[in-house]
């Protein structure tokens, strides 16, 4: 905080200064009615000699008034009276005094000038000037304090301490201030300077003790310490307690501007809040303005009041106010956020207002004074695009990520995807993917930063980032979702269709929905095959569009419905599809697509002469529409119009675009064609082919060089490769060199490395099915299979006849190399299912002859241990069947046919020759596996009387388990019969000798009935004292007593209670360690141990 207190403190009552003038004369001087101007005070302060304290005295008065001027002036003239007078040692007071003065002056003075400000125009010295001529005054006043002696006094050294402070000597200060805190631990001013740089040093514990100490010490003290005790609770996280001091310093300052700044700043963090109501938050957001207001008006000269005001009315759109007080912030600052702030906020004023230079500098101003400003980066980079350097934007912003130190801002990471993503000129089509994957790889990021779900719009490790409002903002910005759709059109339909849900859903939070998103997201849905979906989005948008105004609802309608009748199409609801192109007709009758869909479907109805009419029609009407032109090569293509086709092909090229792709990759089809299909064997006729070859592969180069991504023409030149069709076409067009088979192993390869790569971008069957070539070309059956397979099944549902035919001969090939009968039975399902769907192709029933006696020819030549008879019968049937077709073939009087009638006779007599020995094959067939029977049956018979055997031993030895059992079960059971006899024994012999221990102690009580009834009555008491404690000797093992003493002690309860007492007898008794005791009795013992023991082992 910069600036000092404008409102003085009150002062106390009654004080005055007496002034001595001549001998007797005083004059008293009221400090509390001092006037504003002193020149009558300095006449009599100079007449009266005054001393050096007075002179201060009355100067620091005026500077508690807030009148600097009339202080400095005192402080001035009485500088120049000592010196007059010759009293240099009165000059350090003086030289202090104004050094502070001045470093007070400084504390208002701006820290800089602005050589263009537009607002705020300052005339006044600037900071540094001020405290040029505090370093002179107070070096003044240390030459004179050391040349007499007096240098090291405490005003002295609190003035160098806070000269240091101000400047941001920092160090040396605090070695200043800890030296007058040695000498007096309590002074405010040291320990004010100390807190002061322990907070700049972001010390706030210990900043925090210091600043208590001073309220401590002086409740009363100015700058107030409560502020510096808030500002450190706040910064260590304690807002409440924070907000509580600045009260407390607003109760006891009222005119205390900093307290009344920091709760306005306070109000208006807390009017950001969302979890409170919107009243609550409109009302922190008024009396956090109204505080700031107040704290500006107190002190004009802060920074941190200009800043926050400057905001406030550059929300109201107040830009004059708000470049004033944003200039004030500049040039006021001395914090370097506070600096950063008002150069961003002056350059957002001109960047509104038009002023292009200025703003680019105020922004470049702020990223010096702070590198890590994401708002100055932004700024520029906006000012660097609306002056068109798109470039220099882009490094602006790459720049500022790529430093480790700066912040990850997503919005700027937004912003530079989206720069990439823009197409800019001068940039080449390598540089454009690249740029494009880029801006990809960035907008991944930006989406997992604000957790938007997904695959690469995924969350980061399942959790979202803590957001800035404004990074959430970006989340619900529906254009960002578009523009990430956009980019993925070309590389991920999965990732595209994620961001176009993800853009519905923001538009949709918005209170609106934007036809044309779901018309997209219909349309990807359709692409996917997912018809009903697209079919109900579809319909959706049009409901949408339909509540638009008229213009912009007539052309989103128009396309939808056009992509509605599409679906219908697709789904085979022809009436309606029919029905909704009609509409699109009657309301657009120039509308080319719909007249084209309209053609289709009569194609599809073999109304092929209809279809021409309508796309003659078309052509009338636009005949410059390269789409409709495409349309009508491909119907005239289809409809087996190659001719016709050539002609319109070379038309389009040679008067509508030259460099027409479509166009171009239909050329080079139709003159491979027509070069392959040409059967002329002349000379002239080869020389031919081979120009229609060669003008066919430049049709594709040309395409290629046109568009490099163009699949159709790769794929072109790739069959060209294939077919060695620019070399001898596989002998066709030369004898063959003896490196064919090398040579057709490298162009195969090659041909294999463009379809592999054609395959990523062309969805279709015919890709597959090239490359199935190929990998027949080089002999690698199985991987041709798995080729045509791919495009039968996933494309064409097993209904494509060519590529059946395809997997015919590579099962073929595949069983003649293998020797499989089994591959040669699949090869003749496939070419049973190309019959079925051509049944009039007399080529498909040459190859079903041919692989049925190729069949039979290849189980016959095979060893009988690899054939079996049932195979055997089976492709002799069918090469008799195949004998027939053969027959049939060689007798066939039409007058084409798609083969050699003279080869098929020839295939019938080889056929009657192997069928005549297949009687042989069988005979041999039979006796074989009859043996082979035989053997395996003698090898079962051998193996079930092993396992027979086996068994009959597993059941003895289990036989033998279970005797042995029963014999340990039935000792057990004795042993445990002998261990209760023996337990029964010793019941019997202890109960016997308890009778006689009982037969004794009555013995015993008879005896002690002899003593005389006077002695026992009156020694009863102690008698059972005595009793007591003879009891426990004898259990602790003390001498033994003789039955006779024991019984003079035993009284009545011996009689009434003998079996408890011969109970507890029998106890001690065994624990006794005298043998003589009881014999008897220890021996019991050991032996009922061991028969239990015994007893619990056979249990």
């Amino acid at each position: 905080m910069n600036g000092t207190q404008s409102t003085p403190s009150p002062p106390p009552p009654g004080r005055s200064i007496d002034i001595e003038l001549g001998g007797q004369e005083v004059i008293t001087i009221e400090l509390d009615n001092l006037d504003p101007n002193p020149d009558d005070l300095l006449e009599v302060l100079k007449e009266g000699q005054c001393k050096v304290w007075i002179w201060t005295r009355l100067a620091a008065e005026y500077w508690r008034r807030g009148l600097l001027d009339a202080a400095e002036k005192i402080a001035q003239t009485a500088l120049d009276t000592v010196k007059a007078n010759d009293a240099t040692a009165s000059l350090p007071p003086i030289c202090s005094f104004l050094a502070n003065l001045q470093i007070a002056r400084a504390s208002k003075a701006p820290k800089l000038k602005l050589p263009n400000a537009h607002q705020d125009i300052i005339t006044e010295k600037v900071r540094e000037d001020y405290y040029k001529e505090a370093r002179r005054h107070f070096n003044d006043g240390e030459r004179a304090a050391t040349n007499n002696g007096q240098s090291g006094t405490l005003l002295a050294v609190l003035s160098r301490g806070i000269l240091q402070l101000s400047t941001g000597q920092w160090d040396d200060a605090a070695r200043t201030f800890d030296a007058v805190l040695a000498e007096k631990p309590t002074n405010v001013v040291a320990l004010l300077g100390k807190a002061k740089i322990a907070y700049a040093r972001r010390q706030h514990p210990q900043a925090l003790k210091l600043f208590q100490k001073v309220l401590q010490l002086n409740p009363n003290c100015q700058p107030d310490p409560r502020i510096g005790i808030g500002l450190c609770l706040w910064a260590m996280d304690h807002k409440a307690k924070a907000k509580a001091a600045w009260e407390r310093s607003i109760e006891v300052n009222p005119g205390q501007w900093s307290g009344q700044l920091l709760l306005g700043l306070e109000a208006l963090n807390a009017s950001k809040d969302e979890s409170q109501s919107e009243d609550e938050r409109r009302e922190e957001f008024l009396k956090g303005t109204r505080l700031i207001e107040k704290a500006f008006n107190a002190n004009q000269k802060n920074s941190a009041a200009a800043n926050a005001l400057c905001e406030l009315f550059l929300q109201k759109g107040q830009t004059k106010r708000a470049l004033k007080l944003a200039e004030r912030t500049i040039q006021f600052a001395d914090v370097k956020g506070i600096l950063c702030d008002g150069y961003l906020r002056a350059g957002r004023v001109c960047h509104k207002e038009g002023s292009k230079r200025d703003a680019m500098s105020h922004f470049k101003k702020a990223g010096e004074a702070r590198k890590d400003s994401v708002l100055a980066t932004i700024g520029l980079a906006q000012l660097q695009v609306k002056n068109d350097e798109t470039a220099a934007a882009i490094h602006t912003l790459d720049t500022f990520l790529q430093t480790p130190s700066n912040p990850k801002s997503v919005e700027l990471m937004a912003m530079l995807a989206s720069l990439r993503a823009y197409p800019r000129p001068g940039v080449s089509s390598s540089d454009k993917v690249e740029e494009k994957k880029r801006a990809r790889e960035l907008f991944d990021r930006v989406c997992k930063a604000i957790g938007v779900p997904g695959d690469a719009l995924s969350q980061l490790n399942g959790t979202t980032q803590a957001l800035t409002p404004s990074s959430r903002k970006l989340g619900d910005d529906t254009d960002m979702f578009v523009e990430i759709a956009k980019l993925y059109q070309d590389e991920s339909i999965d990732k595209m269709e994620r961001a176009y849900k993800q853009a519905l859903k923001n538009n949709e939070a918005s209170g609106k929905t934007e036809p044309r998103l779901v018309n997209n997201l219909g349309a990807l849905r359709h692409m996917e095959g997912h018809l009903d979906e697209a079919q109900s989005l579809y319909e959706s948008a049009l409901t949408h569009a339909a509540g638009l105004d008229s213009s912009s609802a007539e052309a989103m309608s128009t396309s939808i419905l056009y992509n509605l009748a599409r679906v219908y199409e697709d789904q085979g609801e022809e009436p309606k599809a029919r029905e909704a192109y009609e509409k699109l007709l009657a309301r657009h009758p120039e509308y080319v697509d719909a007249k084209l869909r309209q053609a289709q479907m009569l194609t599809d109805l073999n109304r092929h002469n209809d279809a021409h009419e309508l796309l003659k029609q078309s052509l009338s009407s636009q005949s410059d529409n390269l789409n409709l032109r495409a349309f009508y090569t491909h119907f005239l293509i289809q409809s087996n119009l190659p001719k016709p086709a050539k002609d319109f092909v070379f038309l389009t090229l040679r008067d509508h675009d030259k460099h027409d792709i479509y166009s171009l990759c239909a050329a080079g089809w139709l003159q491979y064609h027509q070069a392959r299909e040409n059967r002329d064997s002349s000379p002239k006729g080869i020389e031919e082919r081979k120009r229609g070859f060669q003008r066919s592969a430049e049709f594709y180069e040309k395409a290629l060089h046109l568009d490099p991504l163009c699949a159709v023409a790769a794929q072109g030149l790739a069959i060209v490769v294939a077919e060695d069709a620019l070399g001898n076409l596989g002998g066709a067009l030369a004898p063959l060199a003896p490196d064919e088979a090398q040579k057709r192993m490298k162009n195969s390869r090659e041909a294999l490395d463009i379809f592999a790569k054609v395959r990523e971008s062309i969805n279709d069957g015919s890709v597959y099915a090239n490359m199935g070539h190929c990998y027949y070309a080089r002999d690698e059956f199985d991987r041709a299979i798995e080729s045509y397979e791919t495009a039968s099944k996933r494309f064409y549902s097993n209904q494509n006849v060519a590529v059946l035919l395809c997997l015919c001969r590579a099962w073929y090939a595949k069983a003649n190399k293998d020797q499989s009968f089994k591959s040669m039975n699949t090869a003749l399902q496939y070419a049973q299912k190309a019959l079925h769907l051509q049944p009039y192709d007399k080529a498909v029933l040459y190859n079903i002859a041919m692989i049925q006696q190729k069949a039979a020819e290849l189980l016959m030549s095979v060893p009988v241990a690899k054939r079996s008879l049932q195979d055997l019968e089976r492709a002799i049937e069918q090469a008799t069947h195949g004998q027939k077709l053969f027959a049939s073939l060689a007798a066939d009087k039409s007058p084409q046919v798609p083969y050699s009638r003279d080869i098929a006779d020839q295939r019938r007599k080889y056929g009657e020759n192997m069928l005549r020995r297949c009687e042989e094959h069988l005979t041999s067939q039979r006796q074989w596996e009859a043996e082979a029977q035989a053997k395996i049956e003698a090898a079962r018979q051998r193996r079930q009387e092993e396992k027979e055997r086996q068994e009959s031993e597993e059941r003895a030895k289990k036989a033998e388990e279970r005797k042995l059992a029963e014999k340990l079960a039935e000792e057990r059971r004795q042993a445990r019969e002998t261990a209760l006899e023996w337990t029964r024994e010793v019941k019997r012999m202890e109960s016997d000798e308890e009778r006689e221990k009982q037969a004794k102690k009555v013995k015993r009580g008879k005896r002690s009935e002899n003593v005389s009834g006077d002695e026992g009555l009156a020694g009863e008491p102690k008698q059972k004292k005595r009793r007591g404690k003879l009891k426990k000797s004898a259990e602790e093992g003390g001498e033994a007593m003789d039955v006779e003493d024991a019984a003079l002690f035993s009284g009545e309860d011996e009689e009434q209670k003998p079996r408890k007492r011969t109970k507890k007898r029998a106890v001690r008794d065994d624990d006794d360690d005298d043998e003589a005791a009881a014999p008897s009795r220890k021996k019991q013992y050991k032996s009922k141990e061991v028969i239990s023991d015994s007893d619990e082992e056979m249990s």
